[in-house]
């Protein structure tokens, strides 16, 4: 069939994932599943995942509480109990490479390496089946297999965060709470890189010492804990901290009262952004913050900036973000490789193998990354 363009050796492979076919508590609903990888056509490619992380996302997604929803569809075969479902892959990051490609398509080639460009195309799987769109091409001269694979969620999300909010300059002050997080820790990198101090709040722990210096060695200025956050003392020493200079920027993933906290040492004009909610509890917003302060309340969501932006500028930030990796300026947050998707596992193994990452991924002072390296 002429319109194929793959390795003369290459024999489309059984597919490896982790699906569900309905919302719901991810140890109840999801499962492992072996299928066929569909059929090459002009314009579509095969892919091979080289490595997928389990991110919090990832879990509300399947819990059906996020808004953006994985696609449904039948083409994943049969399932082991005989039923033809609607089924989902979960996972919405991850690292693949380029194992055939339709003859239509002319700027992707076998070995290239393509990070997921859309939400809800599902990488906890070994292959899959994707279409130009879906993917986005990177250059993989310089970056490490897990760097590249992290790329798309967590440093986009920061690097986005520090570019579109307020103007920031040489010296300006961000403060940030859940700093240990994956975006907290891209936060501290790229505003080091950018020479932006950074005041980093985290959740108080038996090893906070330990964590506070992982923190400072990845760039941080100063950290305190919640517990610190709440101090009478702690207003005169961010006072000193910052030499009286306005905080223009604050980032918050916690909620609760971290977060109400953390808005009261914005300056003037300064911008209040949320981008998750660990906590899961809303905070208040004093009155006296808007009208004598004029303090800005936004949100912020990755997978909107996404939708709203073209492949190119997607392309382009990314290519800005790898070059902070290439000059060693962003690093790999702390992770737990999980191999997984040998054809030799039965598909029981797989799941277990799977649900004990991701236990750990859900451990609430649990710091590394689970991240399934691929063993296709």
């Amino acid at each position: 069939m002429t319109f194929r363009r793959f390795l003369s050796s290459y024999v489309p492979p059984k597919v490896r994932a982790i699906v569900f076919e309905k919302y719901g508590k991810p140890t109840d609903v999801l499962r492992a599943h072996t299928h066929e990888l569909p059929l090459l056509t002009p314009t579509t490619l095969h892919i091979r995942f080289l490595a997928s992380p389990i991110n919090p996302a990832d879990i509300n997604q399947i819990e059906g509480v996020y808004p953006a929803r994985p696609t449904f569809t039948k083409e994943l075969g049969i399932l082991s109990d005989g039923e033809h479902k609607e089924l989902a892959v979960g996972g919405n990051e991850g690292l693949a490479e380029v194992i055939a490609v339709g003859n239509q398509i002319k700027d992707l080639n076998i070995g290239d390496w393509v990070v997921i460009g859309r939400s809800g195309f599902g990488t906890w799987r070994t292959h899959a089946a994707a279409t130009p769109n879906d993917v986005i091409h990177i250059n993989k001269e310089g970056i490490g297999l897990i760097q590249a694979a992290t790329l798309t969620v967590n440093p986009c999300t920061a690097y986005r965060m520090l570019k579109d909010f307020v103007s920031l300059n040489e010296g300006d002050f961000v403060i940030q709470c859940g700093a240990n997080s994956g975006v907290g820790q891209s936060v501290i990198q790229i505003a080091k890189a950018w020479n932006i101090n950074t005041i980093n709040i985290v959740r108080n722990r038996p090893d906070v010492e330990d964590l506070k210096a992982r923190l400072k060695s990845l760039g941080a200025t100063h950290i305190i804990t919640d517990e610190e956050l709440r101090s009478h003392k702690t207003k005169d020493l961010i006072k000193e901290w910052t030499g009286g200079n306005n905080i223009k920027l604050g980032l918050n993933c916690v909620g609760g009262e971290v977060a109400q906290e953390m808005s009261k040492y914005l300056g003037n004009s300064g911008h209040h952004v949320t981008y998750g909610a660990m906590s899961r509890k809303p905070f208040s917003i004093p009155a006296s913050l808007l009208i004598f302060k004029d303090i800005k309340f936004s949100g912020y969501w990755m997978s909107r900036w996404y939708k709203t932006h073209s492949k190119e500028e997607r392309g382009e930030m990314l290519s800005e973000i790898i070059r902070l990796v290439k000059q060693g300026k962003l690093g790999n947050v702390a992770y737990e490789e999980v191999l997984w998707g040998s054809q030799n596992e039965n598909d029981e193994s797989l799941k277990n193998k799977f649900l004990s990452a991701l236990d750990k991924a859900s451990a609430g002072f649990h710091e590394k990354k689970q991240i399934l390296k691929m063993q296709s």
